[in-house]
């Protein structure tokens, strides 16, 4: 058997009075598993966006400045005077980071389903993944097949089942198609290859003629670029071709929602259909589910009353399917983990390495097509 430090590192996020975020690396216990609970000695954990908004806070990192010692370095960065207002119940807090990860379970607890995973390779969400150990629910532990390692492992939750669960929403409300923004970036890639497999229109939208490339060398069939003088026409053509009503947008702010609705909108009224200035009554709905750009949603309204704006995240989404199907879309995740499923990662960084300036500018940019996986037993 492993045998278990008393204490563990653990990366923490803290909001200070002087409206300062302050990243350190503590030393903590290390917590023992309650009943239904494991313990994993975690290996990897990606750094996602979600991951991203909490470790930073919103933070001008672009004044980062690095502090501390050699042993615990720390690094420190203004939090601009607007942003504190939403940041009020954590001030004063370090809070614990990480959304998933992957690693081995060293301990558990005395329930059946806990013990039946000590030893065993999992991934998992835990909350708390930016340490060396971290607890989980069995019930939210992926055991990795036969031949996975870890960093097959690590991005096995939130990529896989936030692509998943956009194609279960697109069908449980009815659309045949989807569009997708920032489509470049690993869950973009994922949603590509779910779709190709499974027969679902999609259209990728993304900004850079590479990003273009990129997923059409991946057998994409409609794929827009927003830099185009032509992105507006190419996007019309795209959903007359896949008829997809029901786009999933990680922009967030700016225009882009407003010009996938009017687009929709174009694509279903023939150009010779009779004047309503009511517009199609065929419904057309954007999720918002990432923040990229931090604007506000601007909406220049050309697409009739059949429409909707709303927000979409992975936690609400699972909470409300059945236990059959998330079982259903865990084993899908399992048998494709190293192909469907598949995560690409720009580099790996050690905890410490974590609050080096020049790696933090580097993943705090959160790059399509860039991902950072963190180490934190290095």
């Amino acid at each position: 058997m492993t045998e278990i430090p008393a204490t563990m590192r653990q990366l923490r996020s803290l909001v200070t009075p002087e409206r300062e975020l302050r990243l350190s690396v503590e030393a903590v216990d290390t917590p023992p598993p309650g009943e239904r609970e494991v313990l994993v000695r975690v290996e990897t954990a990606p750094v996602n966006p979600s991951d991203l908004g909490l470790l930073l806070a919103m933070a001008d990192v672009s004044q980062a400045v690095a502090g501390g010692s050699l042993d615990d370095p720390t690094v420190t960065a203004p939090i601009p005077e607007p942003v504190m207002r939403s940041l009020a119940a954590r001030v004063g807090e370090a809070m614990t980071v990480g959304n998933e990860g992957a690693g081995v379970v060293v301990a558990a607890g005395a329930s059946p389903e806990a013990e039946a995973l000590l030893g065993h390779k999992v991934g998992f969400i835990g909350g708390a993944t930016y340490g060396e150990y971290c607890l989980a629910s069995p019930r939210m532990c992926l055991q990795l097949p036969e031949g996975a390692n870890a960093v097959d492992g690590a991005s096995s939750f939130v990529n896989p089942l936030t692509a998943l669960g956009m194609v279960e929403t697109m069908r449980n409300e009815g659309h045949t198609g989807l569009v997708h923004t920032a489509a470049a970036s690993n869950l973009g890639q994922m949603l590509n290859r779910i779709c190709l497999a499974d027969g679902v229109p999609l259209v990728n939208i993304v900004r850079r003629p590479e990003q273009a490339r990129l997923l059409r060398e991946q057998g994409a069939v409609h794929v827009c670029d927003s830099s185009e003088s032509t992105f507006e026409v190419d996007l019309v053509t795209a959903l007359k071709n896949t008829k997809a009503t029901l786009a999933f947008d990680a922009v967030g702010g700016g225009t882009l929602a407003g010009q996938i609705l009017n687009a929709m909108e174009a694509a279903i009224v023939a150009p010779d259909a009779p004047y309503s200035r009511y517009g199609s009554d065929v419904h057309k709905q954007v999720y918002v589910y990432g923040a990229l750009d931090p604007r506000p949603i601007e909406l220049r309204r050309r697409f009739g009353f059949a429409w909707g704006v709303g927000g979409w995240l992975l936690t609400p989404f699972l909470a409300r399917t059945s236990g059959e199907d998330l079982v259903r879309l865990r084993q899908r995740v399992a048998a494709e983990l190293t192909t469907t499923f598949a995560s690409h990662y720009t580099d790996q960084i050690s905890l410490r390495e974590a609050l080096d300036v020049e790696t933090l500018h580097r993943y705090a940019r959160q790059a399509t097509g860039e991902k950072f996986l963190l180490r934190p037993q290095r």
